[in-house]
């Protein structure tokens, strides 16, 4: 099943509640929050400025012709960016409790990060992902404000940033707005993306 359907799916968990480089196997996906009721039920996870969100665009950059500069976010093997660039890009979580991925050419975590554990279990419909590290319950949707948002505005004109910022689901994680009270725990639906070369150069 293509990424681009995964959307089309929605109905069917509308009743749902709320140097690093990929190497094991071909698994590659792509992920959807789920939590009914919620202003981020069915909002697609995307990478952009070396952080995830829910909802925007996937920000990624390619310099080599043939390799597209896609707007969707697809992971592979569990905790990794499915990308061409030499090294790869891990995905990690950081010591203020965020969900992140290391930048092209560098494996650089700050200090207290967390590369795991990120479990991914295979589904007939819909599979689902989550993070354990830490003693983390999963992940959680946190809004955003001005002063702390730094996804990057897509080239593509996307027109507003996203209001809600990814974090593994932690009493004690750091979030934009100071009270972990006003963050939502989302279920990580993935639906798998067939493809045979990475769907990205790099995520930015």
């Amino acid at each position: 099943m293509k990424f681009s359907a995964l959307l089309s799916l929605a109905p069917l968990v509308a009743a749902i509640p709320g140097s690093k480089q990929a190497n094991n196997s071909d698994v590659a996906f792509g992920v959807i929050s789920a939590r009914s009721a919620s202003p981020v039920h069915l909002l697609p996870l995307n990478a952009g400025g070396t952080y995830f969100w829910l909802g925007g665009h996937a920000h990624t950059y390619s310099p080599i012709p043939g390799i597209p500069d896609t707007n969707q976010t697809v992971i592979a093997n569990g905790h990794f960016l499915d990308v061409a660039v030499p090294g790869g890009q891990a995905i990690y979580v950081d010591n203020k409790g965020a969900l992140r991925f290391t930048s092209p050419h560098s494996a650089y975590e700050p200090t207290g990060s967390s590369d795991g554990p990120f479990e991914y279990t295979p589904g007939s419909s819909f599979g689902h992902w989550s993070f354990k590290g830490h003693g983390a319950s999963g992940f959680m949707a946190c809004p955003t404000t001005n002063a702390t948002i730094s996804y990057r505005r897509s080239r593509r004109g996307a027109a507003a940033a996203p209001k809600w910022q990814v974090y593994a689901a932690l009493k004690n994680a750091t979030v934009p707005t100071g009270k972990v009270e006003d963050c939502l725990g989302f279920d990580a639906l993935t639906v798998s993306v067939n493809t045979t070369t990475p769907v990205a150069w790099e995520y930015i």
